[in-house]
């Protein structure tokens, strides 16, 4: 099955000399949920945006369904439906006016129910008849969601949609991601949440100084650059390491109480066993120990920090 969208080459160059983008190659299968991840100024929000229509490249080729964003610019605009960070509407007119001039906007035809079930959706049926201006933070960010859907798009760009918003939003948000993706719809989502991109992400994308550094599918980044760490809380404390332990990557913390072992997630021998006895053959003694696998925020910050 082609990609929903294909970047090739793509660079965004300003003339104060900053390059946000240098170069991106990037492909989003149909019906994914892609995470996109990279530190502030990396060019995530940029790349979105090329995407979106509102930012020009400067060079390079983006397709969505196959069709150039700039050649076919109406017919792939109406396919898109955008989230961005800033909150950005007419705090004058009301909810149900607001989805559905958002919808005319890209040539649908009125669809009441559509849109009702939306607004019930987002728990904003109540509020429907309100003005903008009378909403609440958290109630304003579920409009804008709103509208972003509001014509049925095919690619759906979530920009850190649920950064500062409450938790019951952030929970509402991602039970609709997961009846989007249902559908067949595709997301592409940024976030500072990483563990939200963990649990939802069937693809992670690291980008970096304007560069995609890493994509691969999340379960297979964890397996395959996630480590494991076991903990041993010491009877007694160490002040030192023993040579005789030095062919494992060992570590003292909690000022010496407790001796860190860690090691690949995927490594086919952990060495566990040959240290347990080489602790008992030292009369090294431990009353609890614990394991714990590392996070996506881990892997994202030491590929970060490697680039």
């Amino acid at each position: 099955m082609p990609s929903i969208l294909s970047i090739s080459a793509l660079e965004k160059h300003y003339k104060s000399g900053l390059t946000a983008l240098g170069g991106v190659d990037l492909e989003v299968e149909r019906g994914e949920i892609f995470a996109l991840l990279g530190p502030n100024g990396a060019g995530k929000t940029t790349l979105i945006s090329i995407v979106c229509g509102t930012v020009t490249k400067t060079s390079g080729t983006v397709l969505v369904n196959g069709r150039d964003i700039e050649k076919d610019f109406r017919a792939t605009r109406t396919t898109i439906g955008l989230v961005p960070q800033e909150i950005a509407i007419d705090i004058f007119a009301t909810v149900w006016a607001t989805v559905n001039f958002s919808r005319g906007l890209f040539g649908r035809a009125p669809d009441p129910v559509y849109i009702e079930q939306l607004l019930r959706d987002l728990s904003l049926w109540e509020k429907r008849n309100s003005k903008i201006i009378e909403l609440s933070g958290g109630m304003k960010r579920r409009v804008m969601i709103a509208k972003a859907l509001s014509h049925e798009p095919e690619l759906l760009f979530l920009d850190e949609p649920t950064a500062g918003v409450d938790v019951n939003l952030r929970r509402d948000m991602w039970a609709m991601v997961r009846k989007l993706r249902d559908k067949g719809v595709t997301i592409v989502l940024t976030t500072h949440y990483i563990e939200e991109a963990q649990e939802m992400a069937d693809r992670v994308g690291v980008i970096d100084k304007g560069r995609i550094r890493l994509v691969e599918k999340t379960a297979a980044l964890m397996q395959q650059l996630g480590k494991r760490r076991l903990t041993l809380m010491l009877k007694r404390p160490m002040a030192t390491i023993p040579a005789e332990l030095a062919e494992w990557p060992l570590e003292l913390q909690a000022e010496g109480n407790q001796l860190v072992y860690t090691f690949k997630a995927d490594a086919e021998g952990t060495g566990i066993p040959a240290l347990l006895r080489r602790l008992g053959e030292l009369d090294i003694d431990f009353k609890d120990l614990d394991t714990e696998r590392s996070s996506l925020e881990d892997i994202f910050v030491s590929l970060v920090e490697r680039t």
